[in-house]
């Protein structure tokens, strides 16, 4: 069908008007006619994903690890607990990050403190927050450790998406995500199970007991009967990687994801997957060519909290 000139020139841009009685929801209203530039992209994916948490299609939930480190575990724990989304898919350092929070604390650093006089003071940086040693390696393995014992001895074998259900319920901790995916029977699935320091307490445990076995094919027969039984299939994934990749490559059995968005601050010109846009994955059929979708370029701990606020 031609589009004609008329038909470009329908929605003329208006200016924000906020004020300290002004909510988030009135300003993502206000964004739908701002015009540009990322402010209408947030507003785009507020209305997809109004769509994906209020329909009945199956939602995943994508995202990396370093954002657990800050405060927007708090918003990615409150999407869970609402049940707002039905599959996460993630990286081994969430897995670090939420255990470790649950009985220690992270501290508000600096990118550019001294990296020489941090490792002196047994201080680990991650961007700009400050992780102490007496915060991440050593509590979770004294934390882990017994509860992984405790399941080698119910059994030998275990899906990593069991393990990790298991040991959230073990948390037993409102702010912890995976406490939450447990007890609302959302599935976390981490193809880098290996990775980082849950994957190392694992590694440790095997070496002490060469009967225990983590299957990892069985959580892709989790995920292919996920895909296969969904009606329709929607993402919010932040961030690439493997966790993005994960996502759109089990949804093109499926002939790609009816809706999607896509949160980075990666760019396409190296041809990597987390600076790939949507348009792309088209071609790969991960994403539908009738599907709704948006790309939104920036910081993700302050665009996500922006764009669902309305929905928590």
């Amino acid at each position: 069908m031609e589009i004609k000139r008329e038909d470009l020139l329908k929605d003329p841009v208006k200016d924000l008007k906020i004020n300290k009685n002004t909510t988030l929801m009135q300003l993502m209203e206000m964004f739908g006619t701002s015009g540009g530039f990322t402010s209408k992209k947030l507003y785009e994916g507020y209305q997809i994903l109004k769509e994906e948490f209020t329909s009945d299609e199956t939602t995943f939930l994508s995202f990396p690890a370093d954002i657990i480190s800050t405060g927007t575990r708090g918003i990615i724990n409150q999407l869970v607990k609402n049940k707002l989304v039905d599959v996460i898919i993630t990286t081994n350092g969430t897995l670090d990050h939420d255990v470790a929070r649950v009985y220690t604390d992270y501290y508000a650093g600096t990118f550019n403190f001294g990296d020489e006089k941090l490792k002196d003071m047994n201080i680990n940086r991650l961007g700009n927050v400050f992780v102490p040693d007496e915060s991440y390696g050593v509590v979770i393995e004294e934390k882990l450790m017994p509860m992984i014992e405790e399941l080698y001895n119910k059994k030998k074998e275990w899906a990593p998406v069991d393990l990790i259900r298991e040991v959230g319920l073990k948390l037993n901790n409102e702010n912890s995500i995976l406490y939450n995916a447990a007890k609302n029977n959302i599935p976390v699935f981490v193809p880098g199970i290996t990775d980082g320091s849950f994957g190392s307490q694992l590694w440790s445990f095997y070496e002490m007991h060469h009967d225990f076995k983590i299957n990892i094919l069985e959580d892709e027969h989790r995920l292919s009967d996920i895909v296969f039984d969904a009606k329709k299939t929607g993402a919010l994934m932040i961030g690439g990687g493997i966790s993005k990749h994960h996502t759109i490559w089990w949804n093109q059995f499926r002939d790609g994801l009816n809706e999607a968005v896509y949160i980075t601050t990666a760019q396409e010109y190296d041809g990597s997957l987390s600076g790939a846009k949507l348009e792309e994955a088209i071609t790969w059929k991960k994403v539908r060519k009738d599907a709704k979708f948006v790309n939104i370029y920036g910081d993700a701990t302050a665009i996500l909290p922006i764009m669902v606020a309305p929905f928590l």
